[in-house]
């Protein structure tokens, strides 16, 4: 899963939502600190403060990681982006199309849920909006067992710059991949990768239902949106 697809059920929790994208800016700005399920458990209260809203969104994260990742249809659609990055990269490993299998499918989806609801895209930033950065980089320090003092920053950022626009066109997706695969020093796409992003976010759109099944995810109504539900399954 990625941002929005964590964020989509909790839109009207601002502090809940800001936590389900924790573990994915740490990962960016500061992969020592980490959290891990059971150490969430004593800052979640159920009182509505802003530090259990935000453990709870942080934990709701590893929860939805965990059943995702195990699921057939993450491992079924991860090895059909995998076989379609190999068909147009060559059998060159130094592209890590696996790992290509992976990342690309998770903001495919990303992407497959913004055209299919829209309106709760623009209600996400809008719900980020009113998280103040500098009061979650604080609680965070308070609940890890290391501290950060990027977090604030890049979350200023995230909201600045808005990546996530970029996941539905193909050749500004591209560019995004590009800087992951710079970050975990991994070679870079060529131009010529569009064509295999293109089949690949046909294959993610028709696998909505296998990547999130409805006994674990729940597809909220009204999606609003000129994206064929059909098309998807949904």
């Amino acid at each position: 899963m990625n941002y929005f697809t964590h964020a989509l059920n909790y839109l009207d929790r601002p502090y809940f939502m800001a936590g389900t994208a924790i573990p994915d800016w740490l990962s960016v700005v500061d992969r020592k600190v980490r959290f891990r399920p059971q150490h969430l458990v004593p800052w979640i209260d159920q009182s509505g403060t802003v530090r259990s809203e935000l453990a709870a969104g942080t934990q709701q994260h590893l929860l939805d990681d965990a059943w995702f990742h195990s699921t057939r249809g993450f491992v079924e659609v991860t090895s059909e982006l995998t076989s379609v990055f190999r068909k147009h990269l060559g059998v060159d490993e130094g592209f890590h199309c696996g790992f290509l299998g992976h990342v690309g499918m998770e903001l495919l989806l990303d992407a497959a849920l913004i055209q299919l609801y829209p309106n709760r895209f623009e209600e996400y930033w809008r719900s980020l909006a009113e998280v103040d950065p500098q009061e979650v980089e604080s609680l965070v320090n308070q609940m890890a067992r290391k501290s950060t003092s990027q977090l604030a920053l890049f979350i200023e950022l995230f909201r600045r710059e808005q990546v996530l626009r970029c996941y539905t066109d193909n050749r500004r997706l591209l560019r995004r991949i590009n800087q992951v695969l710079v970050r975990v020093r991994l070679r870079l796409l060529p131009e010529k990768s569009i064509e295999a992003l293109a089949e690949c976010r046909t294959i993610v759109e028709s696998s909505l239902v296998r990547l999130l099944p409805s006994d674990q995810f729940t597809m909220p109504e009204s999606p609003g949106s000129s994206l064929s539900i059909a098309s998807i399954g949904v």
